[in-house]
């Protein structure tokens, strides 16, 4: 056996996991053979709109951005960022200053700043669950020690829990759960944290897509024990170019200032983030506007057919996505994702969230097109299943049959689900969907909005003479769709 090699870092760190996100077409991609233009991402939440660049009315070009930052491209960035904070002071409003303003290249550069800004190996911090992976992520790497309160325990965390937490993390609206704190919950959630010396870091990624009069930038000028974090990944639907703040005190912010990585803003992410942050009208400008009420009314819409597929128990649409709890569904949250991934439709398997396993999903609120499309992948996921059961099922029924021969089932709990004395070999039909109304059969609105084929008035295969018929076929040496094909028009053809 070779001897294992090793590598000059904190031990710690050789345990440590790759954090989970959504947004991974380009691996999707490759897994799937499907380009990458095909593929809809419902796994990574941004503003539905899309870019401002691509809504006129929000007076933003991206060529004149670029254009303006081809020209500071032979210059360091000014490690200042003065126009980036005044502008991040402005758009947040509230009062809060460009001296409170620390510039990020994203939220997780911030995650990791305050972290490494706070925490010593050892420290133990406060992590909700569930909540965004990256709090965990970066704790870890400093060699924190998470403890992890349930998301409605935070309210009754006790004393002694605070005392020994150098940092609370509150993500609002939470990551993945959708949950909205009130503003009043976390003020007095700030005073407590202020008692016991624990850092409050409040992540308003996704505020300005809900209802930001809940936001809490305001208080840390008076208070130097809650961080609040806000990114314009979120608010403005471009992920590709890294751009988030942070809000502190002013004392605390000139130091985190300090000990941030010079110039992490490139000139491209500063110019952008300038032109954002200056939007007209702000953060009630007519693009951010149109995109909450967007999100609310296709949300509810959304939510209303994820409720009517059986097995969906749907949370509440207080952002740009919705929390589903699958555990009564007929798949798993990695079985779905990946049947689904396969369609060329991402969704959120939230197994990698802290104390979720595989009963969990999270989607994206799209446009309503964008939506139904997801509801009919699911319809279409689900249809499939249905088929890969029957065939199941079938391949049992015939092998019983060679056995015990034709029989019933007169201890089913459904039956009779025709007539009294059905013949019940076939529980599923092995013709399904046959969509010939002469069966008796025929389409009806399924819970989801679309079509369903109804067997209810079909009593043909539970006839005996005629399972018998349909079973002989099946029995012969061959593959058994072919087979099935065989029984429809040997068996059935001359019926109807």
């Amino acid at each position: 056996m070779s001897e294992q090699r090793s590598v000059p870092l904190r031990e710690h760190l050789l345990a440590l996991k790759p954090c989970r996100h959504g947004g991974l077409i380009q691996e999707t991609s490759e897994t799937y053979g499907i380009p990458e233009g095909e593929i809809l991402d419902f796994s990574a939440n941004f503003n539905p709109l899309g870019s401002p660049f691509d809504y006129p009315e929000s007076g933003l070009n991206f060529g004149d951005i670029i254009e303006e930052s081809f020209g500071k491209l032979l210059e360091y960035p000014d490690n200042r960022y003065l126009e980036f904070r005044k502008a991040a002071a402005r758009f947040v409003g509230l009062g809060v200053t460009p001296q409170s303003i620390i510039p990020g290249n994203g939220s997780t550069e911030i995650v990791r700043l305050v972290v490494e800004s706070v925490v010593e190996k050892g420290d133990k911090v406060l992590l909700p669950w569930p909540t965004f992976g990256e709090y965990e992520m970066q704790c870890r790497i400093v060699g924190a020690e998470p403890v992890y309160p349930a998301q409605d325990e935070v309210d009754t965390l006790s004393d002694e829990m605070l005392d020994k937490a150098k940092i609370l993390f509150i993500c609002n609206p939470n990551n993945p759960t959708g949950k909205l704190r009130s503003r009043e919950e976390l003020k007095a959630l700030a005073a407590r944290c202020r008692e016991h010396k624990t850092l409050l870091y409040v992540d308003e990624a996704f505020i300005e897509l809900s209802d930001y009069s809940q936001s809490v930038a305001d208080l840390p000028a008076d208070n130097d024990y809650v961080f609040v974090m806000r990114s314009l990944t979120k608010d403005f639907a471009i992920p590709g170019i890294r751009m988030g703040f942070g809000i502190a005190s002013p004392d605390m912010a000139e130091i985190l200032n300090t000990a941030r990585l010079s110039w992490n803003l490139g000139a491209i992410a500063n110019t952008t983030g300038i032109a954002l942050l200056n939007i007209e009208g702000g953060i009630d400008s007519p693009y951010l506007k149109k995109a909450r009420a967007m999100i609310l009314e296709e949300g509810e819409k959304l939510k209303a057919k994820l409720d009517r597929i059986r097995g969906f128990e749907v949370g509440e649409v207080n952002v740009n996505f919705i929390f589903v709890n699958i555990s009564k569904f007929m798949l798993d949250s990695g079985e779905l994702s990946e049947r689904l991934a396969a369609r060329g439709v991402l969704i959120r398997d939230c197994v990698s969230f802290h104390g979720l396993g595989k009963d969990y999903i999270r989607v994206a609120v799209r446009t309503g097109e964008e939506n139904d499309r997801l509801i009919a992948a699911i319809g279409e996921v689900i249809t499939e299943w249905g088929r890969e059961q029957a065939k199941n099922e079938l391949q049992q029924v015939i092998e019983k049959a060679s056995e015990e021969g034709i029989g019933g089932r007169k201890t089913c709990e459904y039956y009779p689900c025709h007539f009294e004395g059905q013949n019940c070999t076939f529980c599923f039909c092995p013709f399904y969907p046959c969509e010939n109304e002469k069966t008796g059969g025929k389409w009806i609105k399924s819970s989801r909005g679309g079509r369903v084929w109804s067997c209810v008035d079909c009593h043909l295969v539970h006839k005996t003479e005629i399972a018998q018929k349909i079973l002989d076929c099946l029995m012969q040496e061959g593959d058994t769709d072919e087979l099935v094909k065989v029984a429809w028009k040997k068996v059935m053809e001359p019926i109807l």
